[in-house]
């Protein structure tokens, strides 16, 4: 399948900034491993979406795309589970 670069959106950034930090290596870590499979056991490909998909970290959630022509990774979120979703029902 060969790697896939990571690219930050949106608010992904920002939202580690919010996020406890016991937990941020372990998120970084699952999105360091999405460059080499984007496609994990743990995510899941979000409802009514052509390429959008969320990684399970514990409680939270990152929201990522997959761009397989230009073999990339587009984090737009990370977010805690019970907030993760909002915005993509709100895209609807």
């Amino acid at each position: 399948m060969g790697f896939f670069n990571i690219d930050s959106r949106g608010s992904s950034e920002h939202d580690l900034k919010k996020i406890d930090r016991q937990y941020i290596p372990r998120i970084v870590e699952a999105i360091g491993y999405l460059a080499e499979n984007p496609f994990p056991v743990q995510s899941r490909k979000l409802k009514d979406s052509e390429a959008s998909y969320r990684l399970r970290v514990g409680d939270y959630r990152v929201i990522y795309q997959v761009d397989q022509e230009n073999k990339t990774v587009v984090i737009y979120h990370i977010r805690h589970r019970k907030d993760a979703y909002k915005w993509w029902r709100l895209q609807k």
